[in-house]
Parts: structure tokens; C-alpha cells; sequence
């Protein structure tokens, strides 16, 4: 019997650290998906499928939360129904080992919750990004105040270009005296 953990974070805001240090370890493995949205199916992490292909009848896997396995209810469910079918105890932070029927039962809501959540998500940055739009249309200028909906300009790649070629200047040169990158230049520059 090993006790196993998965962890996973999407964001640079969460950390596998607070999961761990949550979690009741020493573990014997740890399976890690970092930077991966959980609304990419478990099966599809390289993390979980790893944890997938390695666990065995008896094991214990323990998770922080049942949004740490998805965003997709139904995947959730599967998910927790592969490792429960091999065997396998899924203990969740604050819920405890789940199993078949009420455990199933609780781990639908919980799912049905992740991926609620995941839809309410989307929504808000559609909303913003529809917002923004409109204002962009109507005033030259987003909603937070901003010139452009993505990434500002960092400088106009035609100016950077001629300048380049008339000082026959270096990229790092030419990235120092925009204040750019050596990527950004080199692109601006295989424009011309």
C-alpha cells in the first residue's frame, strides 16, 4: 500500500507548497500538475496520468480539494470512479476517504460545483472582454483605461527596424535603446 498525493496548480497564485503542507504527508510519491487548468481533462495531465498508470489496489491518494482533480463534473466523476474501480482510496482534504454510493454521491455535488464555477469564470472574462470592446469602440479606450484589447505595443516594429539598419546596430543594442527584448527586436526585424 504507497500513499500518494496529487497536486495541481493553474496559477502562479497557487502553490503545490500550501496543498502539500495541507495535505496529511510524508507521502510516498507525489504526482505534480503545475500550470495546467484543471479544465483540461485528469487523464490528459502528464501529473495525473502518471499517478493513474502507477497506482494499485490498496493505495491511497490524497488531494486537497475535488477542484484540484477538474473543472469537468463528469470528469471528476470518471476520474474518481477509474481509481475507485483499481482499488484505489481517493482521500479528499476535509471530505476523508471517499467510496462507492454516498461517496460517489458527495463527490457528483462537490464536481457539479467545480464545474459551476469554471462556467461562472469563463463568463466574468467574456463579460470583461466584451466590456472592453465596446468601450475600446466607443471611447479609443478599454474599460480599465487601457489602448488595446492583449498585449500593449512595446514600440512601432517598423521605427525599431529602420533604426537598426541605419545605425547598423546589434539586436542587443537596438533592444537596449527601446528598452525591448532581443526576441522582440529579432521579430520586428524579420518583419522588413
Amino acid at each position: 500500500m504507497s500513499k500518494l498525493a496529487y497536486l495541481r496548480c493553474s496559477t502562479d497564485t497557487q502553490t503545490i507548497d500550501a496543498q502539500r503542507a495541507s495535505l496529511p504527508g510524508p507521502f510516498d510519491k507525489e504526482f505534480l500538475d503545475e500550470g495546467v487548468s484543471g479544465a483540461v481533462l485528469a487523464a490528459d495531465r502528464a501529473g495525473f496520468a502518471a499517478l493513474l498508470a502507477y497506482a494499485r489496489e490498496n493505495d491511497v491518494v490524497h488531494i486537497a480539494a475535488i477542484d484540484r482533480l477538474g473543472r469537468d463534473a463528469l470528469d471528476i466523476q470518471a476520474t474518481v470512479r477509474k481509481l475507485i474501480a483499481k482499488g484505489v482510496t481517493v482521500d479528499v482534504l476535509g471530505l476523508g476517504p471517499i467510496g462507492k454510493g454516498v461517496g460517489e454521491l458527495i463527490v457528483a455535488v462537490l464536481a457539479q460545483i467545480a464545474d459551476m464555477e469554471r462556467n461562472r469564470i469563463k463568463e466574468r472574462c467574456d463579460a470583461g472582454r466584451e466590456a472592453a470592446r465596446a468601450s475600446l469602440a466607443a471611447t479609443g479606450r478599454t474599460h480599465r483605461g487601457k489602448v488595446s484589447l492583449g498585449r500593449p505595443f512595446a514600440a512601432d516594429a517598423a521605427h525599431v527596424a529602420q533604426w537598426r539598419k541605419d545605425n547598423k546596430a546589434s539586436i542587443r543594442k537596438t533592444a537596449a535603446q527601446f528598452g525591448l527584448s532581443d526576441a522582440t527586436v529579432k521579430r520586428y526585424c524579420s518583419r522588413e
